[in-house]
């Protein structure tokens, strides 16, 4: 078994981690939050105070961390794991980050004689509790290959997507897809509703017709249909409207760059960039099913219970 560091023990960082424990390897976590490091370690995972002590003899090293930012802080500060990854360990960053940074990783891990994969991944919280991810990896044949291995135990798919960055450009393609479906989603939700349809009969209908999709599945913004859903949590984030702000901001940029036109994922875009402006960044990404409803109440929403805890 491999000794693995782990930097980043956050919603998804923790139950990965923790897979990988339970596979039988050593996992040494690293998290700036006291919380979300005393959750890992209640998992399996060591919790040690620095990137350095993590990287100690280390045979592969795991990211999963918010923003692009933090990515080029974590791997190229002068206590970073650039500094201290041993030229023996294979790094492998799953974080959503832009293009440029995923290319920026690579290409310092090349000058440094370091071996590096992009290995961003989909299916949200509970993908990472069922170990049902799917991994999307970019960069040199050889670490690919060696990536497939330590990915294993948090993995449902796990695809090579070609050379360095086709990990992330994957990623970022997907989640845009996502968002927008999310927004047929919403629409529909809220449409069936006014027209009297029961939830649960119309969600039986759309899930074995062509309205079928992942997030009718997994995200349906109705309360009382589908099980894990932020709906039936006051909107509590499985995937925060922050991130998905940051996500689909990210695909948009990428359009731009490559003078692809992509009037849905600015649509998208503007949607996430209002609730964030209204305060409600940290809610669920399926809080934009509001902006369909006639009179903008969304039932399974309630914000004097935000208010009441925001309080306590």
């Amino acid at each position: 078994m491999s000794t693995i560091a782990f930097i980043g023990l956050g919603h998804m960082g923790a139950p990965m981690s923790a897979h990988l424990v339970a596979a039988g390897h050593t996992v040494r976590g690293v998290d700036l939050d006291a919380t979300a490091a005393a959750a890992a370690a209640s998992r399996g995972v060591r919790i040690v105070s620095s990137i350095a002590e993590a990287l100690a003899g280390a045979d592969a090293v795991i990211t999963s961390l918010p923003k692009p930012e933090h990515v080029r802080a974590v791997y190229g500060a002068p206590d970073g794991v650039f500094a201290h990854a041993a030229a023996s360990a294979l790094l492998l960053d799953t974080s959503t980050v832009d293009v440029e940074t995923s290319r920026w990783c690579h290409d310092e891990a090349d000058a440094r004689g370091l071996s590096f994969v992009d290995a961003p991944i989909s299916g949200g919280t509970a993908g990472a509790e069922a170990h049902s991810l799917t991994f999307m990896l970019g960069g040199r044949a050889g670490d690919v290959a060696r990536a497939r291995d330590v990915v294993a135990p948090m993995a449902g798919n796990v695809i090579a997507c070609g050379g360095a960055g086709a990990g992330i450009a994957a990623k970022l393609v997907n989640n845009m897809m996502l968002f927008i479906s999310v927004m047929a989603v919403s629409e529909g939700s809220q449409l069936a509703e006014q027209l009297g349809l029961d939830p649960q009969v119309f969600w039986d209908v759309a899930r074995v017709s062509s309205a079928d999709s992942w997030a009718l599945r997994t995200w349906y913004p109705v309360p009382g249909v589908v099980e894990k859903a932020a709906a039936n949590n006051n909107f509590d984030a499985s995937f925060s409207v922050d991130l998905a702000r940051k996500d689909c901001g990210l695909a948009v940029r990428a359009g731009d760059e490559t003078g692809v036109h992509l009037p849905a994922a600015r649509l998208a875009l503007s949607q996430l960039d209002e609730l964030v402006a209204e305060g409600l960044g940290a809610k669920d990404c399926t809080l934009v099913a509001r902006f369909a409803s006639p009179d903008g109440t969304l039932r399974g929403y309630d914000p004097a219970r935000d208010d009441a805890a925001a309080h306590v």
